[in-house]
């Protein structure tokens, strides 16, 4: 179980074409104590990116224009240090894989349940403040 204190300072970025489920994701998120924003597509995410800091990103395969896995590409040359989650409906192994060797750190199946989603981000931002921990400790 999540505890609201431990998730207060996640800030997360939902990134969805469909307008229902991103709302209803972001509303759902919120609740639970997370900073929340959302973007209908990858660049209006890039350009929230360039303007905000993110925690984690769970992101969307199969959008139109940019798709999730060239998101995940342009991200890697921004060199930001975020946490991935991928969720889609249309799910392959293929493109779970692909996105996973991009740099995303989890891989799931719409729907997802709320909670088994709050789980993910819990361990990707965990994993990501230790990564970045150890990093401070190393200079």
């Amino acid at each position: 179980m999540v505890t609201g204190m431990m998730m207060k300072t996640v800030r997360v970025l939902v990134v969805d074409d469909e307008d229902e489920f991103r709302e209803t994701l972001i509303k759902r998120l919120q609740s639970r104590s997370l900073t929340v924003a959302g973007a209908e597509n990858g660049a209006v995410a890039l350009k929230l990116l360039g303007e905000q800091d993110f925690d984690v990103v769970v992101l969307d395969i199969k959008m139109p224009q940019m798709d999730g896995l060239e998101f995940l590409e342009k991200l890697k040359g921004l060199n930001q240090d975020l946490g991935v989650i991928l969720l889609t409906g249309h799910g392959s192994v293929e493109s779970g894989m692909k996105g996973l060797g991009l740099g995303a750190l989890e891989y799931l199946m719409k729907p997802v349940p709320v909670e088994e989603l709050l789980d993910k981000i819990r361990s990707v931002f965990e994993e990501k403040t230790r990564k970045a921990r150890l990093e401070s400790q190393a200079h």
